[in-house]
């Protein structure tokens, strides 16, 4: 049956099923006969249908929590084994919102040091989208905010502070100032993250808190056209100081500290809450657990 939950557990991901046969490298007939075949067993009907997916009966939707549970423990069960003969080895999948893709690094390094035979696969993803990729058992762990919307049931491991500076590569704007305020900041020429993205709603609302709203110039859900277009010099941006710190190290942009409101928000590794957890996701949320103490450490000697 485990084969067939898979199946069943790649068609709601699709929602398609000519998309989900060939994601599981079938047949569309194979794969509807495996779908039909499961429902047969359970005696009830699954999946909507007409001449298209049609999403899932209520039914299915009881049977799709059970199917993330039992082929979550099927995988941890086989992976069990395998660390037991062999360490840990195969691929790592890793999603995390575009601010915190800088810091990944941190995570991947540590992990890699410890376990040589793991690869990883490193995706830029929204905070909404990490967790229903963590729901369908697509990734083993993502780096996502704390706080400020629901992360629903999830084991976490803070990993550090997220702040935010104003960037400019324009002279001519705030020079020489230590601190701007984000009700100065409003009235830049400013290029945000896309309204979709946590972090477009959180500097929304801070900038709320300041009774200022933003009227940006360039959305967008790339971190990479948000700083190219800084670096061009008509444009400045709301970023994560850690993020800049990379373009501010070689001269190409001023970082200035925000305040009324001094903001920040907290990052962390997170992954599905079972048990018992897959070797990799318990090495990896340990392995994060030691890298923010790392970075704790870094952040009071450089304080």
């Amino acid at each position: 049956m485990i084969d067939k939950l898979e199946h069943f557990l790649v068609l709601v991901r699709e929602k398609h099923f000519g998309k989900a046969a060939e994601a599981c490298n079938i047949s569309q007939p194979t794969l509807s006969a495996s779908i039909k075949h499961l429902e047969d067993q359970l005696g009830v009907m699954l999946v909507q249908r007409g001449s298209r997916y049609q999403g899932l009966t209520a039914e299915g939707e009881r049977v799709l929590e059970w199917a993330r549970r039992i082929v979550g423990d099927a995988r941890s069960m086989r992976m069990e084994i395998q660390t037991a003969k062999q360490g840990l080895s195969g691929r790592v999948r890793i999603a995390a919102i575009p601010t915190a893709l800088p810091m990944v690094r941190e995570l991947t390094a540590a992990f890699q040091a410890r376990h040589p035979n793991v690869t990883f696969v490193v995706l830029s993803r929204t905070s909404i989208e990490i967790l229903e990729l963590i729901d369908n058992l697509e990734i083993d762990i993502g780096i996502s905010y704390m706080a400020n919307e629901p992360l629903g049931r999830v084991s976490a491991v803070p990993l550090y502070a997220e702040r935010y500076v104003f960037v400019t590569a324009d002279e001519a704007l705030f020079p020489g100032r230590k601190a701007v305020t984000w009700a100065e900041v409003s009235r830049t020429p400013l290029c945000l993250l896309t309204p979709d993205m946590q972090n477009r709603r959180i500097v929304n609302g801070y900038l709320a808190q300041a009774g200022a709203e933003a009227r940006p110039v360039l959305e967008s859900d790339s971190m990479i056209a948000i700083v190219s277009h800084v670096l061009a010099g008509n444009m400045a941006g709301i970023l994560p100081e850690k993020l800049v710190r990379i373009f501010e190290a070689a001269g190409a942009i001023r970082a200035i500290p925000l305040i009324e409101p001094v903001a920040s928000q907290m990052i962390g590794a997170i992954a599905a809450e079972r048990e018992p957890r897959t070797p990799m996701i318990d090495a990896l949320l340990k392995c994060a657990a030691g890298v923010a103490k790392q970075l704790q450490e870094e952040a009071g000697e450089t304080a």
